[in-house]
């Protein structure tokens, strides 16, 4: 049975806009709203469970975030995965982290820095002990928890929304090739470790050549596929 989102009381239309984005979002993750697919925005009512009204304030965000696209005599398109997307989404990480990388390494406090490995170690701790059923999930959340947290430290609310929207993109791109499985698993997060060990050394440059190398293996994963 379809969710019904709480009623919208007065002063709340963001958070319910805000809602609906998550919702629209998480379906998209989860493969219910497939890339590539057309919908009709009754369907995105029915796929989500909020009103017709937040829908239809939804899909300007959408459309300027390049979430789904209105194709003519079609109707709305969710944005497909192809190699132009691919090379977009890296090269923005590329130019956008690269810098964040360095700025983190000189502000970052210690303990931010410590509790970086700590995340890192026990996901490689877990890999190596077997693993268990959460370990891919848990190992995601760290790898983007690591990147917001630089990101998020330019404290600067442009950058970190542009940079959610891109990883985003690089999540739908994930679910097709790059995704953290098994096999990479710990190579992924012993390139953070490279990361983190430069952070730690407050060595800027050495810092953000070593995320250009991160970026740089995640894109070859997804080119080739």
């Amino acid at each position: 049975m379809m969710s019904q989102p709480e009623p919208e009381r007065e002063g709340e239309p963001l958070k319910l806009r805000e809602r609906a984005y998550a919702s629209f979002t998480e379906r998209l993750l989860a493969r219910e709203i497939k890339p590539g697919q057309f919908v009709t925005q009754r369907e995105l009512v029915a796929m989500t469970g909020f009103p017709l009204g937040a829908i239809r304030e939804l899909i300007p965000r959408l459309e300027a975030e390049g979430l789904i696209k209105t194709v003519p005599q079609r109707g709305m398109q969710v944005a497909h995965v192809d190699l132009n997307l691919i090379r977009n989404a890296f090269q923005f990480r590329l130019f956008l982290e690269k810098e964040a990388t360095a700025l983190y390494t000189q502000n970052a406090t210690d303990d931010e820095i410590a509790e970086q490995r700590a995340r890192h170690e026990a996901i490689i701790a877990r890999a190596e002990a077997g693993g268990d059923e959460r370990l891919i999930e848990d190992a995601e959340d760290v790898d983007r928890l690591m990147h917001e947290a630089i990101i998020d430290h330019l404290d600067n609310d442009i950058v970190s929304q542009a940079f959610r929207v891109t990883w985003l993109k690089i999540r739908l791109i994930r679910q097709y090739e790059t995704r953290i499985q098994n096999h990479i698993l710990v190579p992924v997060m012993q390139d953070h470790l490279k990361i983190i060990v430069a952070i730690e050394s407050r060595d800027p440059e050495r810092a953000a050549d070593e995320m250009s190398i991160h970026i740089g293996n995640a894109r070859a994963r997804a080119m080739q596929y």
